[in-house]
């Protein structure tokens, strides 16, 4: 046993006719590490010997390995040792209501985890591979958001995840003092020590969190789970973190404790670093003083005047919807202030513009509404509203919005490939396969029925053609612009009588009622294949008047 300052490590060789290798490590601490530990993404150690796997920074994935695969299974028969592991972490969030996104504790294939997604995938699977039993993936999430695309079941909840980020098994969090049941708010800033128990010969796992030192029981999660088809014989284990486009959150890993075949020693949270202190706000300073004169009062009056009319105050709405804000000189900064060069396109309710978030680097689109659009604000409250809330993955995603005075913004996704219309029409880039274009709309379906179906709330869209279809690097369909968009219950009227839509798309029974619908939305979708298939647009000016109407 050998003691380092910040730093205990212990390692066991353990030689068994099967197998010889490492089998139990502890660190307190982080400081002096140094190989032992391997980190990729944007985590980093920092003085204080504490392991930083995201800031507050939108869209960041940070990930902390052991350097070296472990043997997890008995080559003799295939079945998985036992293991067990200790850890304490800690989640800071600057609104306690709000987490992004959250840490897994994970044995994986590789400590690299390549192709992984932020956000909602936690740093550890994406769009295409989640879900897919070639992963051989294990997990265990402490999530910070309810993504209902994975059934989460809260904002705050511990679950097991196999090859998915849909867990097998969640709960809230909580944790147990004697048989007394207690809520743990993960992202409440303060340390929480995890305990992760498999047994190998029982084929059941245990886990266990407290905000203190000793390991509580019983378990919050008790199941019953082989892991031998799920692990190979030779894994990394480690940590995933990520933030997300609307929610962020600081995730840090104070100690860690792990070992094959035997009980992980517990870490007692008075001996490890210290968590780093909170930003202070700014506090402004009362001046009191003798009386100024006439001139200076009436100059403070009217630069007053001039600083509440172009500040950037909290909506009532957003404290309901809460998508995040960005700064107006933010995206004045990324968009080069709104260049012409930057241009990506334009329609109804405004253009949008290419950006490039100044701190983390991020492509993003920028659309801004229109100053003579008579509904401006109302669709862009609409569309905050509606697609603020949405997760799926055929959906373009609003990574948050801005307004100051009269200037509306939103920020989404960057779609690489532009829109699908650019596909299809005139005299395009490149020429779409068959292949291609049924994934598309494979995509498009998806995300309909998700709005339609799939989410608590049913959600109209309204406008659905080619040039709102966006595609991303790997040409998959998403479904944009939600500026038309309509949200109402599971059950109830959508009481929408004012008719809007593109020509080409509408159905029927919109020019008679004005009431849109799911199923005309669906019309819409129908006149989207017919457009993917024939390659021409819905109404063609120059065509026989028979053949105007791509529909007819």
């Amino acid at each position: 046993m050998a003691r380092t300052l910040g730093l205990l490590w212990v390692f066991v060789i353990v030689s068994t006719p099967a197998f010889s290798q490492l089998n139990e490590f502890f660190y307190s601490g982080f400081s002096d590490v140094g190989t032992n530990i391997s980190l990729n993404g944007f985590a980093e150690i920092l003085k204080n010997g504490i392991l930083q796997l995201t800031n507050h920074t939108s869209r960041l994935i940070g990930h902390a390995f052991y350097p070296s695969p472990l043997q997890f299974k008995n080559m003799s028969d295939g079945n998985a040792f036992s293991f067990s592991t200790a850890f304490a972490f800690a989640i800071v969030s600057e609104d306690l209501n709000i987490g992004g996104h959250g840490l897994v504790f994970t044995i994986s294939p590789t400590k690299e985890l390549k192709g992984a997604l932020p956000s909602r995938y936690l740093g550890l699977l994406n769009c295409t591979n989640n879900g897919n039993l070639s992963n051989h993936i294990f997990a265990v999430e402490f999530d910070t958001v309810q993504d209902k695309e994975f059934d989460d079941i809260d904002d705050n909840h511990v679950g097991i995840d196999i090859n998915s980020l849909q867990s097998n098994k969640s709960v809230s969090s909580f944790y147990f003092v004697g048989s007394s049941k207690n809520d743990l708010n993960l992202k409440s800033g303060k340390t929480i020590q995890a305990w992760i128990d498999y047994d190998g010969a029982r084929k059941h796992l245990s886990v266990m969190i407290s905000p203190f030192s000793l390991k509580p029981e019983p378990p919050i999660i008790s199941v019953d789970l082989d892991l031998s088809p799920i692990i190979h014989d030779s894994m990394y284990v480690g940590f995933s973190a990520s933030t997300g486009r609307v929610s962020t959150s600081s995730h840090y890993l104070l100690g860690w404790s792990f070992k094959m075949n035997g009980v992980a020693p517990s870490l007692k949270l008075f001996s490890l670093p210290s968590l780093p202190k909170p930003r202070k706000k700014n506090k402004t300073a009362i001046i009191i003083g003798i009386p100024f004169s006439a001139a200076f009062i009436m100059a403070t009056a009217i630069y007053m005047f001039k600083k509440i009319q172009n500040s950037e105050a909290i909506e009532p709405w957003e404290l309901e919807y809460g998508p995040h804000r960005f700064s107006n000189r933010e995206l004045r900064q990324a968009t080069k202030d709104f260049r012409d060069k930057e241009l990506l396109g334009f329609g109804g309710f405004g253009r949008v513009y290419k950006g490039t978030l100044p701190n983390s680097k991020t492509l993003v689109a920028v659309k801004r509404v229109s100053h003579e659009s008579k509904q401006g604000l109302r669709e862009f409250v609409a569309e905050i509203a509606s697609i603020g809330l949405l997760r799926h993955r055929n959906l373009v995603q609003l990574q948050g919005w801005c307004r100051r005075g009269g200037n509306l913004l939103l920020v989404y996704d960057f779609m690489y490939n532009g829109s699908l219309d650019k596909f299809l029409f005139d005299k395009p880039k490149s020429i779409l396969n068959w292949e291609q274009r049924f994934n598309i709309i494979k995509g498009v379906a998806s995300g309909l029925l998700y709005l339609h179906e799939g989410w608590e709330q049913i959600v109209i869209h309204r406008d659905i053609k080619a040039g709102n279809v966006l595609l991303d690097e790997d040409l998959n369909g998403r479904l944009g612009d939600f500026g038309m968009a309509r949200l109402y219950e599971h059950g109830a009227n959508p009481n929408t009588t004012q008719m809007v839509g593109t020509l080409g798309y509408m159905a029927p029974e919109l020019t008679r009622t004005g009431q849109a619908t799911t199923s005309s939305d669906v019309f819409a979708f129908g006149a989207l294949l017919l457009e993917v298939t024939c390659g021409r647009r819905p109404i063609d000016q120059k065509a026989m008047p028979e053949e105007m109407v791509l529909v007819e």
